[in-house]
């Protein structure tokens, strides 16, 4: 039995959302977001010695949350880039761009609005839900082919994506999956069990790691 090791983006500054966030160049994470990113590495590093295999979508904010957690593997090889651990693309929002840079409850009850309306096969997209949906499990079980008896696959990804994978093997209706994103947390880690039954959810949107009232690390955008 292998373990998945799936791990949220940090911080991402505003550019990194919205339907033209592909086109606009700039960091893929805050500095607040490299010290999540960190401190998630170093939170994986008390738990395994090192990843037999790592899997990244190809957003800056993946790519750059799995370097920050790499730094606490100096020795790791480079990860797979695999574009199907990418979020979905963020629908436009009647409210227009600053409803993107604003956050907050109004971004997230527009977005959750906008993805039932996609969820109940509205062409908002590039892809419909159900190819996403398709590619979200293809890309875990790709991972889980690599999680051979006794090895740890680490994986960054998105929070929906993250929040998919969970619900498919949950049975969560795909109209309650978008609300399951609204409390997950930069960095947080999701433990998932790959055997012979398949995969296991173990634990989900974990973040120890970041909780100290010190810290300042908890965010959730």
């Amino acid at each position: 039995m292998g373990v998945l090791y799936i791990v949220r983006h940090g911080q991402a500054p505003a550019h990194a959302y919205g339907p033209d966030a592909d086109a606009v160049s700039g960091p893929g994470l805050t500095e607040l977001g490299f010290a999540q990113a960190r401190a998630a590495g170093r939170a994986l590093a008390r738990q395994v010695t090192g990843f037999d295999a790592m899997f990244c979508g190809d957003l800056p904010r993946q790519r750059a949350t799995m370097a920050g957690v790499l730094e606490a593997f100096p020795d790791a090889a480079a990860p797979t880039i695999d574009p199907d651990w990418n979020e979905y693309v963020t629908p436009p929002l009647p409210e227009g761009d600053d409803i993107y840079r604003d956050g907050g409850r109004p971004f997230q009850d527009a977005i959750t609005s906008a993805l039932h309306e996609w969820v109940d096969g509205a062409d908002i997209g590039p892809e419909t839900y159900a190819m996403y949906a398709k590619r979200t499990r293809a890309a875990a079980d790709r991972a889980a082919d690599a999680a051979g008896s006794g090895k740890n696959v680490l994986v960054v990804s998105s929070a929906g994506s993250i929040t998919q994978l969970v619900a498919q093997l949950w049975d969560i209706p795909p109209q309650s999956w978008p609300q399951m994103s609204r409390t997950f947390v930069n960095t947080s880690i999701t433990k998932i069990l790959a055997g012979r039954s398949g995969l296991t959810l173990v634990s989900f949107n974990a973040h120890e790691h970041l909780a100290a009232l010190d810290s300042g690390l908890l965010t959730y955008r």
